[in-house]
This record gives C-alpha cells, sequence and structure tokens, in this order.
C-alpha cells in the first residue's frame, strides 16, 4: 500500500513541472510545440502577427487545426499567404483572436464576443459542446503564459465589407 502511495505522489510530482513548463509558453510558442497547428503559424508569420500573439495579452484564441484549413476550398491558403493577401489575412486570423482571458466554462455563457478584428463571433453552447459560429471548440482551455487557445475544427471567416 505504502509503495502504491509513494508512486501516485511520484507520478503527480513528475507531472507538475511538465505542466508548468506548458503554461511558461506564449500562445505561438504553444500552437508550434503542438505540431496540430503548422498552417495557423505559417499564416501569423505572413500576416506579421506572430509578435502581437506572444505579447503580454491576454488573448484567447479559436486556433483552427491544419485539417481545419484544409476544409477551406482548394487554394485558398496558398491565396491567403501571398504578400499582396496580407490585408485579407489579417484580418480572417484577428478574427479568431478575443481580448482577455475567456475560459470555456465562461465562453459558455456567453452568445458572442467582440474579435481584435472589430467583428463579432456568435457562441453557442449545445449539449456540452461550444460553437464559434460555425466551428466546434474540440479542444478547449489550453493555457499558456499570455492567453489561452481553443482549439477548433473549422476557420471561422469574417463578414467582407
Amino acid at each position: 500500500m505504502k509503495s502504491a502511495s509513494f508512486a501516485l505522489i511520484l507520478s503527480v510530482l513528475m507531472a507538475l513541472p511538465i505542466s508548468a513548463r506548458a503554461a511558461d509558453k506564449d500562445i505561438v510558442e504553444t500552437a508550434v510545440n503542438a505540431g496540430s497547428f503548422t498552417t495557423l503559424v505559417a499564416a501569423l508569420k505572413a500576416a506579421d502577427l506572430v509578435d502581437a500573439l506572444q505579447g503580454p495579452g491576454p488573448f484567447t484564441v479559436f486556433a483552427p487545426t491544419d485539417d481545419a484549413f484544409k476544409k477551406l476550398p482548394a487554394g485558398t491558403v496558398e491565396s491567403l499567404l501571398k504578400p499582396e493577401n496580407k490585408d485579407k489575412l489579417r484580418a480572417i486570423l484577428t478574427y479568431h483572436v478575443v481580448s482577455g482571458n475567456v475560459t470555456a466554462a465562461q465562453a459558455m455563457k456567453l452568445s458572442s464576443a467582440k474579435t481584435l478584428n472589430g467583428q463579432e463571433v456568435k457562441i453557442s453552447a449545445h449539449d456540452g459542446n461550444v460553437m464559434v459560429n460555425d466551428a466546434k471548440v474540440v479542444k478547449a482551455d489550453i493555457h499558456a503564459s499570455n492567453g489561452v487557445i481553443h482549439v477548433i475544427d473549422t476557420v471561422i471567416l469574417p463578414e467582407t465589407k
């Protein structure tokens, strides 16, 4: 019994530095380390938004995975990454970011949130699932040193002017 208790305590203690190290990384570093946001990170670089999302924040990022970007029509990502489309790319990416640290529990109580783009996203909760516009939050509350990331399964697009 003592050895089982010791093993449990040891495993808990060993896990603490890992989670502490994860929270020491900013949003961009956390996305890079996750490995499933290579398109998002490339887009942030092309839009010159890396420094902004490495700032003090706090920020809440609704982060589309690489698979979410693959749902866009063929050629869309390649087109957006071109220098001449930088403003459009920035508008899309800032539409995925909310000022402040909004946890999933807080998001479930909201009906909308104003993004850094200036437009609002609709937020709804049904049967324990949180939706941001038409995107489902598939993983929530990934904490970073300057905010929180919620992983979404679809790229959300702002209204065009």
